[in-house]
């Protein structure tokens, strides 16, 4: 995702200081930035307030966004040590606000994530509801930065956006379901196994739309909001994604399902996900998600397969 926001806001004509500690990523993902006269990177903790506010110093110049998107992505690892979240989705999130309040930076674009909500069955999910149960360690901390902001708002800081999305799909793809899926084909090109029973249901955004919206978003008036941003449809089963991957990867291997409809403890097997309040501003994704997912399905087993020639 950051790599698609930091190639539209350059597009754009914006100047770009671009801060990660590659716990997640790659630099070389960033290769296509190297040589632009309007981008800089630092690899540094984004959770140290004091390491980023002499990050800032050193550009020398005033910054009038952030686009705040770092945190765990792995929520496996999160519950099996909650200390990863709490270092890299909230600590995040408090430094980054330390920092903002040091310099006078007055606009906040903040990464959220469905997960605040919980596990809500089938009722359909818009950004009032309540109360929050997230079930996981990273939507605890996703819902307690969104706590922070609020509050920083309320203190000293001009202008926040809160855009909670689903799992978002496409190209560059560290991690994810279809990067699972492909990367267990490549080792086991006969077999595929399934965490859970392949009934889990979900919306997907690619990558593409969520950066369009978040970008609508910025230019909207308010001290304060909070957005779903989403496809308007009720998601796409896992099976189904599993049997798309082996179709496009090894289409004779055997899909291995497993039992129940968690992959995994925190795994919200279902919801239904309200994106009105988006959509009444003019703003519509390109996608479905059954759309978004062939996509992404494609663009990933192509990146994938460029990784695996090289030497």
């Amino acid at each position: 995702m950051a790599v698609n926001l930091a190639r539209r806001l350059l597009n754009e004509g914006h100047a770009i200081l671009a801060i990660d500690d590659l716990s997640r990523g790659k630099r070389e993902l960033l290769a296509e930035f190297n040589e632009h006269p309007r981008f800089a990177f630092e690899q540094l903790d984004c959770g140290d307030a004091d390491t980023l506010s002499s990050a800032v110093d050193k550009l020398g110049a005033q910054i009038d966004h952030v686009w705040h998107l770092a945190a765990n992505s792995d929520i496996p690892a999160g519950l099996a040590d909650p200390r990863i979240d709490r270092d890299r989705t909230f600590q995040t999130t408090f430094a980054v606000l330390d920092v903002m309040r040091r310099h006078s930076i007055p606009e906040l674009h903040f990464a959220s994530s469905s997960a605040i909500y919980g596990d809500l069955g089938d009722r359909e999910i818009h950004e009032d509801i309540g109360p929050l149960l997230p079930i996981s360690n990273y939507g605890a901390m996703k819902l307690a930065s969104e706590a922070q902001i609020r509050a920083a708002v309320e203190a000293f800081l001009p202008r926040a956006d809160i855009f909670r999305f689903p799992n978002v799909i496409g190209v560059p793809a560290t991690h994810g379901v279809i990067v699972d899926f492909i990367r267990k084909l490549k080792a086991t090109p006969d077999r595929l196994d399934v965490l859970g029973d392949g009934t889990q249901q979900k919306a997907y955004l690619h990558v593409d739309d969520l950066v369009d919206a978040m970008c609508h978003v910025s230019q909207l008036p308010g001290r304060y909001k909070v957005f779903n941003i989403g496809p308007k449809d009720d998601g796409v089963t896992v099976r189904t994604i599993a049997e798309l991957v082996r179709d496009r990867v090894s289409p004779s291997a055997n899909i291995c399902f497993g039992e129940g409809n968690r992959g995994w403890i925190g795994d919200v097997p279902r919801f239904r996900y309200s994106t009105e309040r988006l959509t009444n501003t003019g703003w519509t994704p390109k996608l479905s998600s059954i759309e978004a997912v062939r996509r992404a399905i494609d663009q990933i087993a192509c990146e994938e397969s460029r990784n695996w020639s090289k030497p």
